[in-house]
């Protein structure tokens, strides 16, 4: 069977203020396109179908282009919620629209219901997990404490009872929103630290044939049944280096999986630019840029007058201007960003505990500060789930 994975199509979400709803309907284009010349016979997406749980009206209406045309396309194809979806909005109606071959994996207590689609070898079953936001569904998959790993391995459970009761010979693809251990994380993926560990080894995903994932919008191979599809669009100038594409799975009869990527179109590239203003105005080695989105860090060390409209003589896409000037290394500025970088909250606040009363936290504070942060965090995600 051949399967085309994607993911985090983050509908309605812009770039740097850019509208980016035309790219992402020449996508959808591309998408479909892709199917029908490739043979594909399920498409598989794999959560973030929207940037946020109650989505503007056009990104709507290109979802539901979307789904018309890979109908009138005849492309059987699986869909689950992500951490930005609302699950219970997107599931909306999924049991009508399954009719059509498009089904949607939106509640958690299905995990173990595949969708069974055939061809020539046998059945392959689909699990839709969709994103499990641990402190929401604990009581539902009979965790103690709420966790990443702890809930995901629970719903696993669930797939791996249901496919040793289909017949012999039987193929598995898990569809599944999460943040997998040796993944390469990006600017612009939603914290989901919220009940600890956000990460989960990919051995959680043992015994099934092939495990398409999304969340995290590089491309990536953790292992040969374990990819990462990445967004088919760039959101952040973390992503400069990625290149955006789709993942064209072959699963044969004995399950083996090969993988070939095929790229996706994008509007302009990106590029991260550093120098002084007149370095980065005068380096003719930089004029393959010229038409690319650009973010330029500054590093003059005195700000100099009208940058953006000067860069933007040269690079009209500028979108980004950030200020980095070069200073000698005792510098109290340098010193004072130097220690919160790379630091998380926890470890910040454990930092400003020291610095107030002179004592670092003992395992019982440390304990309180990062219930309190999880609470946030939660509270934070029931009060998107429930708008």
């Amino acid at each position: 069977m051949r399967l085309l994975h994607t993911s985090d199509w983050h509908l309605g979400r812009s770039f740097h203020r850019v509208n980016m709803l035309d790219a992402q309907a020449e996508f959808i284009g591309h998408l479909v396109t892709t199917a029908r010349e490739r043979d594909v016979d399920a498409v598989v997406v794999s959560g973030d179908v929207y940037d946020r749980a109650v989505p503007p009206l056009a990104a709507v209406e290109l979802f539901d282009d979307a789904l018309h045309r890979l109908a009138d396309a005849g492309v059987p194809t699986v869909m689950i919620s992500g951490n930005h979806d609302s699950a219970r909005r997107l599931g909306v109606g999924a049991r009508l629209i399954g009719r059509a071959g498009i089904h949607l994996r939106t509640d958690p207590t299905e995990c173990g219901t595949p969708v069974v689609l055939r061809d020539d070898e046998g059945d392959v079953a689909f699990y839709g997990l969709p994103y499990l936001e641990p402190a929401l569904v604990k009581d539902e998959f009979g965790v103690e404490k709420p966790g990443h790993e702890a809930v995901l391995a629970a719903a696993m459970e669930r797939v791996r009872a249901d496919l040793a009761t289909r017949a012999e010979g039987t193929r598995s693809v898990v569809l599944a929103h999460a943040f997998v251990t040796g993944g390469e994380a990006s600017d612009s993926e939603r914290d989901i630290t919220v009940g600890g560990v956000a990460a989960v080894p990919a051995g959680v995903f043992a015994g099934v044939d092939y495990v398409a994932l999304g969340h995290l919008h590089g491309c990536q191979t953790l292992t040969e049944r374990v990819r990462y599809s990445g967004s088919p669009l760039p959101y952040s100038f973390s992503e400069a280096n990625h290149r955006k594409s789709m993942w064209l799975v072959d699963l044969a009869a004995d399950g083996s999986v090969t993988a070939e990527r095929l790229e996706c179109p994008v509007p302009r590239p990106l590029a991260r630019l550093r120098g002084t203003l007149e370095e980065l105005l005068a380096d003719e080695a930089l004029a393959r840029h010229e038409e690319a989105w650009v973010e330029a860090t500054l590093t003059d060390p005195v700000r100099p007058s009208d940058p953006m409209a000067r860069l933007t003589e040269r690079f009209p896409h500028t979108l980004g201007l950030v200020f980095d000037p070069d200073r000698a290394p005792d510098d109290p500025d340098v010193t004072y960003a130097g220690r919160l970088a790379d630091r998380s909250d926890q470890q910040i606040a454990e930092d400003f505990v020291t610095h107030v009363r002179g004592a670092a936290p003992d395992a019982d504070e440390r304990s309180v500060l990062r219930d309190a942060f999880d609470a946030v965090r939660a509270d934070q995600t029931v009060r998107e789930v429930a708008r």
